[in-house]
């Protein structure tokens, strides 16, 4: 099947919007280094065990990440990067590389921005105070 991002009816959007999610992002980036534990994942993200949850279990079923669970006292369970999830964590590496090599100068225009925003509007030529 091949996809059209530009037809609304076209499953494309729903991936989109998957990968777009900065906790996709994160969670895909870590797995793809390495298998990790649930709890690693929470601590080395900051995501809410809930949010962690219902992302995993969203990536999972996209094919993205895999679940192990060992048989262990209590159980142990892993996640890792599938071989398609690779291929996108690939792709949101290079993502995370930019924003990170970036923020400098993105944080730099809000300021302009801002500043910009807030300041007194001139009066327009010809016109009276």
């Amino acid at each position: 099947m091949q996809g059209d991002l530009y037809d609304p009816r076209c499953p494309t959007r729903l991936v989109l919007d998957r990968i777009a999610d900065k906790w996709t992002v994160m969670l895909l980036v870590t797995l793809a280094a390495a298998p990790t534990r649930f709890a690693t994942l929470r601590r080395r993200t900051g995501i809410s065990q809930k949010v962690l949850s219902q992302t995993l279990r969203r990536l999972e079923r996209d094919g993205l990440v895999s679940r192990h669970v060992f048989p262990t006292v209590p159980v142990t369970v892993e996640y890792a990067a599938t071989p398609l999830g690779r291929t996108l964590a690939a792709t949101l590496d290079s993502l995370r590389d930019w924003a990170e090599s970036h923020i400098g100068a993105v944080l730099a225009a809000q300021r302009r921005y801002d500043a910009a925003q807030a300041a007194p509007a001139s009066p327009e030529p010809g016109s009276s105070p």
